[in-house]
């Protein structure tokens, strides 16, 4: 008896086969943009940076507040707001650490001298422009807390890389502003004696200041190198 025969005599109704539904479509993943990966990673790079820079300014500040005699890595951590892990993974060692401060602080000053440098103008007093940036970097807590640091390190190798960091950053300052004193027409002699005789005065009143702060005085003296140093610039240009 067929099916069609068993549903005719009463016997159980026919039922239609279930059709199968049909599979869902398979999700194709997006194709991220090269240009969202880049971005995506620029991002991470980014953080990392951020994280340095918390860190080293940290540095900073407790050498700062603390000196490099007391200078201690957990308050570094503490100050920048990381994990004690988190400051291991970029500064291993304070060696480490203290290196990169220092280079942090310098390049820092070298950009901002090569930038102040860069932007002066011909009708500006070029000398004027010397005397304020070496004031500004030889009287700041940045120059004072690395001569702390030159003048506590005993390991000799470890100070030798630190002066040659220091001489390499300085002298790129000094050469931007070497570059602009030439620009207003001194010769290259010229130029380079005016500069080291001043960065050199400005230093000095600088180490004066840790026992007799006379920000007056200072400003008096410096206005008369500015004299001093212009009428010695005048006499070469008649002599030549």
């Amino acid at each position: 008896m067929s099916q069609f025969e068993r549903s005719a005599a009463g016997g159980s109704a026919y039922e239609a086969p279930r059709r199968r539904k049909a599979p869902a479509p398979r999700k194709v993943p997006k194709k991220v943009p090269q240009k969202a990966l880049k971005k995506a990673r620029r991002t991470q790079a980014e953080r990392t940076q951020e994280t340095r820079a918390r860190i080293l300014d940290a540095a900073v500040e407790i050498l700062r507040k603390k000196g490099y005699a007391h200078f201690r890595t957990a308050d570094v951590a503490q100050e920048a707001g990381v994990s004690r892990g988190a400051q291991l993974h970029h500064f291993a060692t304070k060696e480490k650490l203290i290196y990169a401060t220092l280079e942090h602080v310098f390049h820092k000053v070298m950009e901002t001298s090569q930038r102040r440098a860069r932007a002066l103008r011909r009708d500006e007093d070029a000398l004027e422009r010397v005397v304020a940036d070496a004031r500004d970097f030889f009287f700041s807590d940045s120059f004072f807390i690395s001569l702390d640091i030159v003048m506590s390190i005993t390991d000799t190798p470890f100070r030798k890389k630190v002066l040659a960091m220091v001489r390499g950053e300085r002298l790129s300052a000094e050469k931007a502003w070497h570059d602009a004193l030439t620009a207003t027409g001194l010769s290259e002699r010229v130029a380079d004696d005016v500069l080291w005789l001043t960065l050199s005065l400005v230093r000095g009143l600088a180490i004066r200041m840790l026992w007799q702060d006379e920000p007056p005085r200072f400003d008096r003296l410096l206005a008369l190198w500015r004299g001093i140093i212009q009428g010695h610039i005048e006499a070469t240009e008649r002599r030549a």
